[in-house]
């Protein structure tokens, strides 16, 4: 009898494109599919976790479909691994790579632990363009700057055409017992707000091609010119399924691709967020504490405030652009990449307060929280980042509503709860400890634009000269 294959699913719930299952099918083997709660899953914010677990039941329905089952166990890996091969005798375990230290650290303890029992332990690429590794400078270093690495990596590196789908997996002789998902209660930290959010995700791999077909066929001529506007839904949306694997980057940029060279006007720029993606991995990979300190060491000394700033979060600033990004944070468990710019400017420039309690705040509450993306934007808005702008950046949110929402329909859609179920809902999600009331507008700004914006340019001035 030939021995089964574990295939350890984590952030790659999807049967095409995936260069790992692709690999296993290829042996001809009984192929045992697992999805692990170990204690790094289990310390996910609420927000990804719950989301996460939604991921892993839709896929379980995929794996069904084809005659297979996920096999759902909770423990440390190595424990769960290594109780799966006493119990199934297989002899090989393959995953699909992370690159976030904590599962760096989780993976490199794995594999030399099963290498030390004599199983097979190999890991396979997928969860980006490129490995983080691979893009160098002319002089053999890691790029620093964006523009300079899509440069190269535009020119010089390839992206493989993707993968069919898996299409038939062997069963075991005997599948091993699993756990019922349902009774991890992945989602028990989202409270009240998971029947809110559960509102506006698009969960799983067949939802996920939808999505790309449409925003392809859609919207993608037009997404240069639209994409900074956050009521016009000019986006992918994909950054959810791209997060949990529910589709690969490599099929998203070649149907970009393809878009551009139909003549498509927005595909090249789509094609560059990718790749913004593909950075934020690529600076996560040569500065692994890229969400813990700045990654430019100098800002080290700046004195940012340690605050919880609770208004903020509350979507309470009187600002309306801020407070609408902030109630569609916790309505959606998303939001718009602009609104993340500007929520982010104001934490960290106009409330001088560390970068780094906005992102822990984004990792509970993001479904499309991702380690690299969220740590490096949060220090390109602070920063104390890879930003390549000689000043101090920071936005004003009024302006910015006035050319990015002019007509109000973003921040009527999150505010107006006499007008908006969106507005309203968010009330419905929101922690009751809050104790808010849904009937109250706040009007006046917590702090003054003008006055903090000065104050933050004074801070800046000051902490230049004190580092000469």
């Amino acid at each position: 009898m030939q021995k089964p294959i574990l295939v350890w699913f984590r952030r790659d719930l999807r049967l095409s494109d995936h260069q790992g299952l692709s690999w296993a099918t290829a042996q001809g083997r009984p192929i045992i599919p697992v999805f692990i709660l170990d204690p790094e899953t289990e310390g996910l914010g609420a927000a990804p976790k719950w989301r996460l677990g939604l991921a892993a039941e839709n896929f379980a329905k995929s794996l069904g479909a084809l005659g297979s089952k996920l096999i759902f166990r909770r423990g440390d890996a190595i424990d769960v691994l290594s109780a799966l091969i006493a119990e199934t005798g297989a002899d090989t375990v393959i995953w699909s790579r992370a690159y976030d230290p904590t599962s760096i650290e989780r993976d490199t303890r794995v594999k030399a632990a099963l290498q030390d029992q004599g199983i097979e332990a190999k890991s396979f690429a997928g969860h980006l363009l490129y490995e983080p590794w691979v893009p160098k400078t002319k002089t053999g270093g890691h790029f620093k700057v964006y523009t300079p690495f899509w440069r190269s990596v535009s020119v010089s590196m390839t992206v493989e055409v993707p993968l069919p789908a898996v299409t038939t997996l062997n069963p075991p002789e005997n599948w091993p017992q699993s756990d019922a998902i349902a009774d991890w209660d992945m989602g028990a930290a989202m409270r009240r707000g998971a029947v809110v959010v559960a509102q506006y995700i698009c969960v799983g791999e067949a939802a996920a091609q939808n999505c790309l077909s449409d925003f392809i066929q859609t919207k993608i001529d037009a997404y240069k010119q639209d994409r900074d506007y956050p009521a016009s839904a000019a986006t992918s949306g994909l950054s959810e399924n791209l997060t949990y694997g529910e589709i690969s980057p490599r099929q998203a940029y070649h149907a970009g691709r393809a878009a551009m060279d139909a003549g498509a006007k927005g595909a090249e720029h789509f094609l560059k967020e990718l790749t913004w993606r593909e950075f934020a991995y690529h600076l996560l990979w040569n500065f692994p504490e890229l969400d813990q300190n700045p990654w430019r060491p100098e800002w080290s000394d700046f004195s940012w405030k340690q605050e919880d700033a609770l208004f903020w979060k509350q979507g309470r600033t009187g600002i309306e652009f801020v407070d609408a990004a902030m109630r569609e944070l916790y309505v959606t468990g998303i939001m718009h990449n602009r609104a993340r710019m500007i929520v982010g400017s104001y934490l960290t420039k106009n409330l001088g307060i560390d970068w780094r309690v906005g992102l822990k705040w984004f990792e509970d509450c993001l479904i499309d929280w991702d380690p690299a993306s969220n740590a490096m934007g949060w220090q390109w808005i602070a920063g104390c980042g890879p930003d390549a702008a000689p000043y101090f950046r920071i936005f004003n949110p009024q302006t910015q509503a006035e050319k990015f929402d002019v007509d109000r329909t973003y921040r009527d859609r999150f505010l107006d709860t006499e007008n908006s179920g969106d507005a309203r809902a968010f009330f419905a999600a929101c922690p009751v400890s809050w104790n808010l009331d849904s009937s109250e507008r706040v009007i006046e700004p917590a702090v003054p634009l003008s006055k903090t914006r000065k104050n933050a340019l004074l801070a800046y001035e000051k902490f230049k000269e004190l580092r000469g």
